[in-house]
């Protein structure tokens, strides 16, 4: 079988004549693939340094390739049922997928399979999902779930791209869990690592060195990205989760540490191929906010850490690291309503230099806003939950300036209930790198001044795993509803404009609708000055009770309908000539449009 009638570069695929095995390890001269209970079968090297072969073995086969006398699972091995170091498995990508035509995102939700539920699998997931889709969300972005060391963990220190874990279930049990998905109405995208892989289970090396840089970032070995097999291994597996899975689209994990731009490109361009037709979207996490990833590389949307910072601070007060440059003022909530990033060139006094890139250009659905993610709520050391953190009044406002204003909003598990379970970092490693991935927790949080000589949860212990596993017996149902009221409310019009009332109040105004957020004491609008006020408004809801247009309590939100207006009737009509005929009408149009 020749290497063009594949559907992958590399890996083993399951033909009706048998298996092709392929795998590049250019700086080897001979390797084999030996079948458990079966044959060992050498495989012919091209000019390439790719080594194929037909063999004849079935789905479920289980296997390795043999380089010298020792054995190594496949580097793009589709599943590993023994854990990383075990043997890889022949798979069969046939699947009985139900019709799906995707969705436009309205509000993304984050989770990780092995906390969502406490079974903390597939096919346990599943079964919660209807809870999801009743409230508006409608699409899950689910954390890495490739395979990675250890019985327990985030998944970013993942080592075999290719293979859903086996820790959450088989690639079956996450196909039902995306088809299952899909028949509630929500779209399925998934965070992958393109930028390092993981410290224990990686195998790359052995195969050829050419996978690596003798450089380091701030993950691990830097990846070698002008060596042609390891930008074919990276768009060839984004390919891969969009065709094989059924998957929507795709999360990109930290990409200012991927050193060339360009290979973000070919995998967005092999997603958007596999996908044949059916619409996904590639979303970004890049910490200095480069738009290029939009403009020039085709990414569809960035996280926007500069409106979780912000609103971190409105929140708590706290302005230290790096939500040191944030004030959490009425003007950058207006700012980022309008423009996208609130840093877009301006000098960064955290980073010493300036952050971000232009954004004016861009539309407000190329970004994801967030109140809580998985690095952020960690990141307060002892996975505090917004709730916890800030009183309830200004919870409820921030939430409905999260659903309800322009950029996409993106909830973290648990989020829409009201858990009050932590999300810590968890990190299930052998001793002497357990101590080392801890070392390094406990240094990279020692910006926090107000987190030093805090006692810290072991990322290697079982009970830090088992804490963050959501509860679904605590579920606020007034929490619940706030977020069902507010995503059936969400606003699809384009913004009009935003405007600020005080320090810590401002309004977000749609040509039929009218949004005040108020983060501060009472606010009374003696002179409504405001042009954006203009019109009759009926309060469509809000957070806090009794409010209207002049009175907005303290840490409140609401929203407003346009009360339509009969016409006046139109004057007599006037000869030419007659005076002020235009500037009557025009000025009698202009007062319409604004009511």
């Amino acid at each position: 079988m020749a290497a063009a009638l594949r559907r992958y570069a590399i890996g083993a695929e399951l033909t009706d004549e048998g298996v092709h095995f392929r795998v590049w390890a250019p700086e080897h001269r001979a390797l084999s693939v030996v079948i458990e209970g079966g044959a060992e079968v050498e495989l012919e090297r091209d000019e390439d340094g790719y080594f194929s072969r037909l063999v004849d073995a079935k789905a479920g086969a289980r296997y390795r390739f043999k380089i010298g006398d020792q054995l190594f699972p496949d580097p793009a091995s589709r599943f590993q049922p023994e854990g990383p170091h075990g043997p890889s498995q022949v798979i069969d990508p046939a699947f009985a997928w139900s019709e799906w035509h995707g969705v436009e995102p309205r509000c993304f939700y984050e989770m990780h399979i092995g906390t969502f539920t406490q079974g903390g699998t597939f096919a346990v997931a599943a079964e919660k999902l209807p809870l999801l889709a009743d409230i508006g969300i409608n699409v899950i972005e689910v954390m890495p779930v490739n395979e990675f060391a250890g019985t327990f963990g985030w998944g970013y220190d993942g080592v075999d791209l290719w293979a859903p874990s086996h820790l959450y279930g088989t690639p079956d049990d996450f196909r039902r869990f995306i088809d299952t998905a899909h028949q509630l109405g929500l779209a399925v995208i998934l965070d992958v690592v393109y930028n390092h892989f993981g410290p224990d289970g990686c195998y790359l090396r052995r195969f050829t060195p050419l996978y690596f840089t003798d450089r380091k970032n701030e993950w691990g070995d830097e990846l070698n990205y002008e060596a042609q097999g390891v930008r074919e291994f990276f768009a060839e597996n984004a390919a891969y989760w969009i065709d094989e899975f059924h998957l929507d689209g795709l999360r990109l994990d930290a990409t200012q540490s991927i050193t060339d731009y360009s290979v973000i490109g070919e995998i967005v361009k092999r997603a958007h191929e596999a996908a044949g037709g059916r619409k996904i979207l590639i979303a970004a996490e890049n910490e200095p906010q480069d738009v290029a990833l939009i403009d020039v590389e085709g990414v569809d949307a960035l996280w926007n850490d500069d409106w979780h910072h912000a609103a971190m601070v409105a929140m708590t007060g706290r302005r230290e690291a790096y939500y040191m440059d944030y004030r959490g003022t009425a003007q950058e909530f207006v700012s980022m309503a309008k423009h996208g990033f609130l840093y877009q060139g301006q000098f960064y006094a955290w980073q010493k230099k300036p952050r971000g890139m232009p954004s004016l250009h861009l539309h407000p659905r190329r970004f994801i806003s967030y109140l809580q993610n998985h690095d952020q709520i960690a990141n307060s050391a002892r996975g505090e939950r917004m709730q916890q953190l800030t009183s309830p009044g200004r919870v409820r406002a921030m939430t409905a300036l999260l659903l309800l204003q322009p950029q996409l909003p993106l909830l973290f598990q648990g989020q829409e209930s009201g858990s009050t379970k932590p999300f810590l970092y968890f990190a299930d490693h052998k001793p002497e790198l357990a101590e080392a991935v801890a070392k390094g927790r406990r240094e990279f949080l020692e910006q926090f001044p107000s987190l030093i000589g805090r006692e810290l949860d072991a990322p290697h212990a079982r009970e830090t795993f088992e804490a963050c596993k959501l509860d679904w017996e605590e579920r606020d149902e007034s929490i619940i509803e706030l977020h069902r009221t507010l995503l059936r409310l969400r606003i699809d019009d384009a913004l009009i404009g935003g405007a600020v009332l005080s320090e810590d109040a401002f309004l977000l105004r749609w040509p039929q609708r009218l949004l005040i957020v108020n983060l501060g004491r009472d606010l009374h609008l003696e002179v409504l000055d405001e042009p954006l006020l203009a019109g009759e408004w009926t309060v469509l809801w809000s957070s806090e009770s009794p409010v209207d247009i002049a009175h907005i309590p303290a840490e409140s939100a609401a929203l407003f309908a346009a009360t339509p207006l009969t016409p006046a009737p139109l004057p007599a009509a006037r000869g030419e000539g007659d005076e002020g005929a235009g500037g009557d009408a025009a000025g009698r149009s202009d007062r319409d449009r604004s009511t």
